[in-house]
């Protein structure tokens, strides 16, 4: 069967030409790579998503895990293409080649899993988990700490989580109450509850690494007295052999409406002697180090929100292209044929705001990966900087505004489907509900509009927001030099216009001190935001179609046409939307925020 997880040209055109990943092989660490390499490894994860992944999509989702006699039971299929994803090196496919990894660019890297997420989400969310929290200890954790747990881990054996939310704190990290208490050997033992755990118990690996977020006695309130603790559910002796079973308790499972293949657990901490855990990094700083993993897993809910909704476009399109549905409007004659339903302009409207949503989220995924990379090995101190501030700056737009409008790719492809689009008998109603989580994964839409709105766009006197809009006046001006592409940059240097003067007025009113008042509307300032970042970003590809256009493209010349279509599309129909949102936000409405519980 022909997969229908990532159109390949799409991802050769994005990879290749578009963000120019090739360049990067510049920077010594990717010396041994080449073209041909990167294809390769992209190949294979193609060829595991398809053909070990995807098959089981439909199985875990129908047959969730079940909680039974106090361990998680599951279809064998889970670990058979875990397995397989181990056995290949896709696990550490960004890792150093001395622990095992391929040594990929990031881009590359978080396109092999991105894959495996299209193909079955619940399934890859074990490995995901892992990899996030390999390179929390990797990059907080000690040398020990590193060979004993993050290696593993790379390698396979061990998976691992991250465990922050409690039942009383939700979101708000800084009211969780887990203890830690220290320990004569220099360890510490843990008490306290942990909830929505994802992939937290699970019979899958020799060992599971908890990330845990809890409080040394002596500990400051709120968010300042964190710490970060490893937990093993086994501990690890020193030769790496695995002793007796940690004071970690699998209290029970609960069940979502989509994500249902990866378990989602409630964990007890120290129901008798306490959990033995260590400390990772400075006491108190567990927060910021947390993060690290919090960031990069924001931008793989972003990344996978794409990948569910791109999977969900090309299963919308070739029913489209199959389904014979009604005639032309001007058709009167009703013995005529019926025609395929992507005959209807209707129905290509809604392909066309998918294809927008899911091939411009999956180029805003791309450009925060390309950042990374600069970020670490980019050739100057400054360069290396600027990539910093402009991935915190993007962080919150690549986890949230995927996971909204490719949500509603979601939603257009049950629409294009019609009544058998909601039924259990097709797949595009398992990839809304699978996507649905995304938005609040990892931090809601509110949560980090907030981030957005209240730190990053100010954050070094505003340097890296103003160097982001910079960056798009001047594909803006280039665009303006393309006959066929100016109106699609006069549409961004208006939306760029009214998002600069809303961003004024909000930060005015913060200066005079009303910050409740500023942030009230945070989450419609990240869409609008987002919506300007993927415009942008569009219009990048358009420019690059229009050279392919010219036949100094890789692509097939439809290829090309459509991209430009898309820029188009988004210029004209998504676009304007900004204008409005901005006005909205310029003058500063507090509507909600005066809205008293009383008068609902």
């Amino acid at each position: 069967m022909q997969q229908k997880i990532i159109n390949t040209q799409d991802l050769a055109f994005q990879l290749f030409e578009l963000h120019e990943v090739e360049q990067i092989l510049g920077y010594e660490r990717y010396a041994d790579h080449n073209r041909e390499t990167l294809q390769a490894a992209l190949d294979l994860a193609l060829k595991v998503a398809a053909e070990e992944f995807a098959p089981h999509a439909r199985l875990v989702d129908e047959e969730e895990p079940r909680f039974e006699n106090g361990r998680v039971v599951m279809r064998l299929e889970v670990k058979k293409a875990l397995d397989v994803l181990r056995d290949t090196g896709l696990m550490a496919a960004g890792q150093d080649y001395e622990r095992g990894g391929m040594q990929l660019p990031a881009a590359v890297a978080q396109m092999c899993v991105g894959m495996l997420k299209g193909a079955n989400v619940g399934t890859q969310g074990y490995a995901g988990l892992t990899i996030a929290a390999a390179n929390l200890v990797m990059a907080q954790g000690d040398e020990h700490q590193q060979k004993k747990y993050a290696e593993p881990m790379m390698a396979g054996r061990f998976f691992g989580t991250m465990c922050l939310t409690e039942p009383q704190a939700g979101s708000s990290l800084g009211d969780l109450r887990t203890r830690a208490e220290p320990q004569a050997d220099g360890s510490y033992r843990l008490f306290g509850n942990k909830i929505y755990i994802s992939a937290g118990d699970h019979e899958l690996s020799d060992n599971i690494i908890h990330m845990v977020l809890a409080r040394l006695p002596d500990a400051p309130s709120g968010v300042k007295g964190i710490s970060l603790f490893i937990v093993p559910r086994i501990l690890v002796n020193e030769d790496g052999s695995l002793g007796e079973r940690n004071d970690v308790v699998l209290a029970g499972l609960i069940h979502k409406m989509g994500y249902r293949g990866t378990t989602s657990t409630m964990l007890n901490f120290g129901e008798k002697e306490g959990a033995v855990g260590y400390l990772v990094g400075e006491p108190n700083n567990g927060l910021a180090a947390m993060f690290h993993m919090m960031n990069e897993a924001r931008i793989g809910v972003g990344l996978g929100s794409v990948m569910l909704g791109y999977t969900g476009y090309l299963h919308a399109l070739d029913y489209a292209r199959d389904r014979k549905q009604g005639r032309p409007v001007g058709e009167k004659d009703p013995g005529s044929p019926q025609v395929p339903l992507i005959r209807h302009a209707d129905i290509r409207r809604m392909l066309l705001t998918q294809k927008a949503y899911v091939e411009g989220g999956l180029a805003l995924c791309l450009q925060g990966a390309m950042l990374v990379d600069e970020k670490k090995h980019g050739a100057t101190e400054d360069q290396r900087r600027v990539a910093a501030g402009l991935l915190d700056l993007l962080t919150p737009i690549i986890k949230s505004w995927p996971s909204q409008f490719c949500l509603e790719a979601n939603s257009l492809a049950i629409q294009v489907y019609g009544g058998y689009g909601y039924t259990r008998e097709y797949p595009v109603e398992q990839f809304y509900r699978d996507n649905r989580l995304n938005p609040i994964h990892e931090g809601t839409h509110g949560i980090q509009g907030i981030d957005l709105l209240g730190r990053k766009v100010s954050m070094a006197g505003g340097e890296f927001y103003q160097e982001l809009m910079d960056r798009i006046e001047a594909t803006i001006d280039e665009a303006h030099g393309i006959e066929r592409l100016a109106p699609c940059a006069d549409n961004l240097g208006r939306a760029l216009k009214a998002m600069a003067v809303a961003t004024e007025a909000i930060n005015t009113e913060k200066a005079r001190g009303s910050v409740e008042k500023a942030l009230a509307n945070a989450s419609l300032y990240l869409e609008a935001f987002g919506h300007l970042v993927v415009g942008w970003l569009w219009l990048r590809q358009a420019g690059k179609a229009m050279t392919g256009l010219d036949g100094r493209g890789e692509q097939t010349a439809q290829f090309y046409e459509g991209k430009v279509k898309a820029c188009e599309y988004f210029a004209s129909y998504e676009l304007p939307k900004v204008d409005s949102l901005a006005r909205l936000l310029s003058g500063l409405d507090t509507t909600p925020l005066s809205m008293q519980d009383s008068e609902f």
